[in-house]
């Protein structure tokens, strides 16, 4: 109803929404965006830079809010809380190494794989990644996420049911994944430490 009411705008704060609180699913957003284009109420390439736009919001938001402690504050909150955030702080400077070389195929590959796409800004942000290969590497996964669901929904037309349940088991999967190896980790912790 957003997306038939609001437009362009329904669809960027749905995105922007999604990215903040990942329970919300683009896997919808973006095929009924993709379906409102078929049908001509909308131009397809307009939702999709609104999709886009609405999501780079919401990953700006959560890479700013993610610099802001410091280094020195990560540190303490790093050793005082390490074992529920499974991370030592050698894990940190690590991260920190590998995101020097290689942190834009993360931000960038991150944005297409279902939860990850909501929590690459963290990292991004703890790390201190420069801003400018930050925002071009997120929006070109961003885009592309965009880009493929708004298509579908758009192919599909009416059917976009069949979008959610192809994209569904696989987003259910890897969210099943991740708590697997979170739940692996705090129980290893203190052969880790």
């Amino acid at each position: 109803g957003l997306i038939e009411r609001a437009g362009y705008f329904g669809v960027a704060v749905l995105r922007f929404l999604e990215t903040v609180f990942p329970p919300i699913p683009s896997e919808l957003i973006m095929p009924l965006a993709g379906v409102e284009a078929a049908r001509g109420s909308m131009r397809l390439p307009l939702v999709l830079m609104s999709g886009t736009a609405g999501a780079m919001l919401g990953n700006l938001s959560w890479y700013l809010v993610a610099r802001r402690p410091g280094r020195s504050r990560l540190r303490a909150i790093v050793e005082r809380h390490g074992r529920w955030l499974t991370v030592s702080w050698s894990d940190v400077e690590r991260a920190e190494a590998l995101f020097e070389r290689r942190g834009w195929a993360f931000v960038c590959l991150g944005r297409l794989v279902p939860t990850i796409r909501s929590l690459v800004s963290l990292p991004a942000g703890l790390l201190r990644m420069r801003l400018a290969p930050f925002l071009f590497w997120s929006t070109a996964g961003s885009a592309s996420w965009s880009a493929l669901l708004g298509l579908a929904g758009f192919r599909l037309g009416q059917d976009y049911g069949r979008v959610s349940q192809f994209i569904g088991p696989i987003s259910a999967t890897v969210v099943i994944l991740i708590i697997a190896l979170y739940a692996y980790r705090i129980a290893n912790w203190r052969s880790r430490a």
